[in-house]
């Protein structure tokens, strides 16, 4: 299978939980991963364990709050790959709980600044690159928004996909396809900053809810 044909996904957020099952599970179908995220340790965990199963990968430690940087990304798949199959975007800052008169300044703007702002500079990015190989964008929706406590996290998620949501009846007709999966609760370091204590041997383990997620798609 040459570079022109294999399916490529990016996968934006993708050194742990649902980004790096979502990784796994897709490479161990054929795909090529472009992963991206600040952690470059995690990122070669998990290209380690892609090539130890047979898959390949391309690892891209990159932070997507930087435009540059997100720009230069878009640049190389195009040159390399003409387009992209699939972007997963599973990147998330989780803020610190706390009653909303008392959110912290610089958490609320982390917050806004990578669960919203770097959202909609990579969707006028990537969706060329979509369109180029008729390919779908994969956004991941969270019920905690209104919550009490929840006001950085929940805030911004809603509006990440909120924003999501317009992307997806404006190109209904036209493409690129744009998909909101709801995640079932997984054993993940967000959902366990969340809550302490919990139970994890309940929750849904990442693998299975990535397969899940991408059977349906």
């Amino acid at each position: 299978m040459t570079e022109n044909t294999q399916k490529i996904a990016l996968i934006t957020g993708a050194s742990r939980g649902l980004g790096a099952a979502l990784a796994e599970a897709l490479a161990a179908s054929g795909w090529h991963i472009l992963a991206v995220a600040r952690t470059t340790g995690a990122l070669e965990e998990l290209d380690d364990r892609i090539r130890a199963a047979g898959g390949s990968a391309t690892l891209a430690p990159m932070d997507v709050t930087v435009p540059e940087a997100m720009v230069q990304l878009a640049a190389s798949v195009q040159q390399r790959w003409g387009g992209l199959d699939l972007w997963a975007h599973s990147a998330i800052h989780a803020a610190p709980l706390t009653p909303a008169p008392h959110i912290d300044a610089k958490d609320w703007a982390k917050s806004v600044e990578i669960n919203l702002n770097a959202t909609r500079g990579l969707i006028g990015l990537i969706e060329p690159l979509l369109l180029a190989r008729q390919g779908t964008a994969l956004f991941f929706d969270d019920a905690l928004g209104g919550q009490k406590f929840f006001g950085s996290y929940g805030a911004t998620k809603a509006a990440q996909i909120a924003l999501a949501r317009s992307w997806q009846a404006e190109t209904a007709s036209i493409g690129p396809r744009v998909v909101i999966a709801q995640p079932a609760p997984m054993p993940t370091a967000t959902r366990a900053r969340f809550h302490p204590g919990e139970d994890r041997a309940a929750l849904t383990p990442c693998r299975d809810e990535a397969l899940r997620i991408l059977a349906a798609l």
